[in-house]
C-alpha cells in the first residue's frame, strides 16, 4: 500500500472514533479572495498556506478576530485561543492515528491550509503523506504566534500538551488503551515539561503546569486540566 493510501486509510479509520478527528485532504473549495473585499471591514475569510503563518496579514488579521469575537483587549488571550484550537485541530487526529497504530499524517504548516471564520478556525491538509515529531511541526507555529503577540512560550506548548491529552481521552473512551501512548507523546521535549497524567480509575486525567488564559475572557473561567484555582 502506497503512503499516500495508508495515510487515508488511517484518516477514515480514526473519523470513525469521533468527528472531533476528522481532518479533510486537498485543496479546499476556493473562498472568497482577500483582493474582492471591496473594503477592510470585511472578514478574510479565504484559505491559507499554513507556511503564510510566518509572514504577512493572515495571523495578525485572525488574532484581531479572535480578540473581537471573545471581546478581549489581550492579544496574547486572543494568540493563546487561536494556537489552542489549531493544536487540538491537527494534534487530535495525529495522537488517534498513534493510538491505531496507523500512518500519521505530516501536519507541518508547510503541508496545512489554514483559515479562521466567525465559527472558529478550520484546518485540512494538502497531501495525505506522513510527518515527523510533534515539535517539528509545531515549533514555527510557535514561533510565528510570538512574533506577533506577548504570549509565553511555555503557555503555547501547554495549550498542545492540553489538547494532546484531550485527544488522549476521548479515545480511551472509545475503549482503546491510551496508557503506553500517552507515556511516550510526555516522556520528551516539547510536551514533557507541560504537565502530569493524575492517575483515575478508567479516564485520562491531565492537569497542566500552564493556564491558557481563557479566564482572562469576560464570563470565562477555568478549564478542568488548569493548575489555578477554579474561578
Amino acid at each position: 500500500m502506497s503512503e499516500f493510501a495508508r495515510v487515508l486509510a488511517t484518516l477514515r479509520q480514526i473519523r470513525g472514533l469521533s468527528p472531533f478527528f476528522a481532518l479533510d485532504v486537498g485543496r479546499p473549495p476556493e473562498g472568497r479572495p482577500p483582493e474582492s473585499r471591496p473594503d477592510e471591514s470585511r472578514p478574510d475569510e479565504s484559505w491559507h498556506d499554513g507556511e503564510a503563518l510566518s509572514h504577512g496579514p493572515a495571523l495578525p488579521d485572525a488574532l484581531d478576530r479572535i480578540a473581537a469575537r471573545y471581546r478581549t483587549g489581550e492579544r496574547r488571550v486572543a494568540a493563546s485561543l487561536f494556537f489552542l484550537g489549531y493544536t487540538a485541530r491537527l494534534l487530535s487526529p495525529v495522537v488517534a492515528a498513534r493510538a491505531v497504530g496507523g500512518a500519521v499524517p505530516d501536519i507541518r504548516p508547510a503541508n496545512v491550509w489554514w483559515r479562521y471564520r466567525p465559527d472558529g478556525l478550520q484546518v485540512r491538509l494538502k497531501d495525505p503523506v506522513t510527518g515527523g515529531g510533534i515539535g517539528e511541526a509545531l515549533e514555527p507555529v510557535v514561533e510565528a504566534v510570538r512574533a506577533v503577540a506577548p504570549v509565553a512560550r511555555g503557555l503555547l506548548w501547554g495549550n498542545a500538551g492540553s489538547s494532546a491529552a484531550g485527544a488522549l481521552r476521548t479515545i480511551s473512551r472509545s475503549g482503546i488503551d491510551c496508557a503506553a501512548l500517552a507515556d511516550e507523546l510526555f516522556a520528551d521535549p516539547p510536551l514533557e515539561d507541560t504537565g502530569e497524567f493524575i492517575p483515575f480509575p478508567g479516564e485520562v486525567v491531565f492537569r497542566r503546569r500552564s493556564c491558557c488564559l481563557y479566564y482572562r475572557l469576560d464570563g470565562g473561567g477555568t478549564c478542568g486540566d488548569c493548575p489555578l484555582p477554579r474561578r
